[in-house]
């Protein structure tokens, strides 16, 4: 199937894959005076007196904004906000299917930092919470500390943590297939973006600490100082303990687990050969990832992960958003913290029983039944327990 020439006829013919639907009647005069003027005014004066009540008394419980400035959309890169509602239309799509939650994209006309908190500010009271998706790294950082800083809502930027979530999942089965503890595990991250500096954080919390991160420079490591900005200073007081230096080749060497977030064909299979026996590789560029399943396995990787549906061990963060949101929605969290995200990711692994482990099925299925129930338990208990 040519899934391009499809995607395009589906959305011409329905001008989009989104609608509003009403979910009471309005047939009647008294229909009428219940849904709007003038029963509506009280309702509304509940409200005023107790804000809280807006999640009993409207779509604030159950409705999220997937906010985009179209800076980083998929692989297209920078194509502006208009041209990315299509991605955040179908992320909102997604939000209904697995968490039965309302979402609605919101695509913005511009990319000033200043200007994306303020606008997403202004919006938010009608929300639950706020789901940022395919804002360009640097920036995306920020737009999110200062959004957790000012709102009382969890904000989530989809792209850092949906995917830091999901490929620790995979992680933590893979390692558990191979028998190998956590704490002894040599990872390196290629890629220092926005998921390069998330899956780092999520590493370090599982147990893994020797990490290398690289750039399309090489190792982030102390003889590049100058080179970095504030974000990449960050990765590295947590990553490098040793401070290697050299290029992807140099660090990849001696590794056990490589993680891609960066680019296409990166990776070799001479570079995969020179990685540790029982290594694993997942290798999540889209639409074309860093090395070839094939290439990895036959250089010798064990287990092997992309971001494809058409390979095993599909890295994708639907298994991650639906139910985070829906947890901490479920949970009336103020915010989205690194326990929750901790809890998710042991949460997806736990869906894949020790029988039902193997080299091709580390992750579960974006359509494995009860996976957004189970994230969502798990990361509604860990706001609660946070709360005590």
């Amino acid at each position: 199937m040519d899934y391009y020439k499809e995607s395009l006829h589906l959305h011409r013919l329905n001008n989009g894959k989104l609608e509003v639907v009403s979910k009471v009647p309005v047939e009647t005069r008294e229909d009428l005076s219940i849904a709007y003027t003038p029963g509506v005014a009280q309702p509304c004066l509940e409200i005023a007196a107790n804000p809280e009540e807006a999640y009993n008394l409207t779509i604030k419980a159950h409705t999220v904004a997937v906010v985009s400035d179209g800076s980083a959309v998929l692989g297209l890169g920078n194509i502006g906000g208009l041209a990315a509602i299509p991605v955040m239309e179908g992320k909102s799509v997604l939000f209904k299917k697995f968490a039965g939650l309302d979402a609605f994209p919101i695509c913005l006309d511009t990319q000033d930092t200043n200007e994306i908190v303020e606008t997403i500010k202004r919006i938010a009271p009608v929300f639950g919470g706020i789901n940022l998706e395919d804002i360009s790294a640097p920036r995306c950082f920020e737009v999110e500390r200062r959004l957790i800083e000012a709102l009382d809502i969890p904000v989530f930027h989809d792209d850092q943590h949906g995917t830091a979530v999901v490929v620790t999942a995979a992680v933590i089965n893979a390692f558990r297939f191979l028998k190998k503890p956590l704490k002894q595990v040599k990872a390196v991250v290629n890629g220092a973006g926005a998921a390069g500096h998330a899956v780092v954080r999520m590493l370090l919390s599982v147990g893994i600490t020797d990490i290398l991160i690289c750039d399309s420079q090489g190792i982030i490591s102390t003889d590049r100082f100058s080179q970095f900005g504030e974000d990449k200073l960050e990765l590295l007081e947590i990553t490098n303990k040793d401070n290697v230096t050299g290029t992807l080749t140099d660090a990849v060497a001696g590794r056990d687990l490589f993680i891609g977030v960066s680019a296409p064909k990166v990776l070799t299979a001479e570079m995969v050969r020179t990685m540790n026996e029982d290594c694993v590789v997942f290798a999540m560029a889209n639409p074309e990832p860093e090395i070839k399943p094939e290439l990895a396995k036959g250089a010798g990787a064990r287990i092997v992960g992309t971001g494809r549906s058409d390979f095993p061990n599909q890295i994708n963060n639907v298994l991650v958003f639906p139910g985070m949101f829906k947890g901490a929605l479920n949970a009336r969290a103020k915010k989205i913290t690194e326990e929750m995200k901790t809890a998710a990711a042991y949460a997806l692994a736990g869906l894949i029983t020790d029988n039902e482990l193997t080299e091709e099925y580390v992750i579960p299925s974006v359509f494995k039944e009860g996976a957004c129930d189970a994230v969502a338990e798990a990361v509604a208990n860990a706001w609660k327990q946070q709360e005590l």
